[in-house]
């Protein structure tokens, strides 16, 4: 999925950054609240990683501007000040999860499934199609029983495509996973993974609809 990552500290931001990104998810990171609440304008995010201290004002005002605006975005707010109140304001504003740094990158992954899975209306990370089974927590996919691997960029089209197996998932919106702002997009790049991934884990699962994009049966 494509990752909005609000955070001011460069050493934690590159991580943070580098460890979203090798779980195959498209990451965005900006360090103020006014390019970050830009960004939430031009582009349909997954998930929101925000920082609540920035150096333009406060974190808190980026969750509320999306609130205000009915979009529903997930948001997991990541902060040094462990504040009863804080977390109860960022709650009440609306914010899906709450971490307390200094925290174990393992947790922020299985937090940010957690929050996704709540998102789209599934109780639990493991999604069966007739003989495939997923795993989405620990990364893993079973095809008639034998596992099968994929890299992390297939892992990313495979998310989107599960978010609501039958649905419709536009070229564009495929891409969206796959990059972040300044990336070098190639034009075939979508029509690549998908290729993979039949491959993988079947031909007749994944179907193209000519000019439109593709849904998993």
């Amino acid at each position: 999925m494509r990752v909005l990552l609000v955070e001011d500290d460069y050493v934690l931001g590159e991580a943070l950054r580098d460890h979203v990104a090798a779980a195959g998810h498209a990451v965005d990171w900006f360090k103020n609240l006014a390019d970050s609440i830009a960004a939430t304008q031009t582009v349909n995010y997954g998930l929101v990683l925000l920082d609540l201290r920035l150096p333009d004002g406060e974190g808190l005002t980026l969750l509320k501007t999306l609130r205000s605006a009915h979009d529903s975005t997930p948001v997991i707010i990541l902060t040094a000040h462990d504040q009863v109140s804080d977390r109860i304001e960022g709650l009440n504003a609306g914010a899906d999860d709450y971490l307390v740094k200094p925290f174990n990158l393992g947790e922020l992954t299985a937090r940010m499934l957690a929050v996704s899975r709540r998102y789209e209306g599934r109780s639990v990370s493991v999604v069966t199609l007739l003989d495939i089974e997923i795993n989405q927590a620990v990364r893993s996919i079973d095809v008639h029983g034998k596992p099968v691997s994929l890299s992390a960029r297939e892992w990313a089209v495979l998310d989107k495509l599960i978010e609501r197996p039958g649905a419709l998932v536009s070229k564009t919106q495929l891409s969206e996973t796959l990059y972040e702002f300044g990336a070098e997009i190639e034009s075939n790049t979508v029509e690549v993974y998908i290729s993979r991934l039949r491959k993988k884990i079947g031909h007749g699962r994944i179907e193209t609809v000519r000019g439109i994009g593709y849904t998993i049966r």
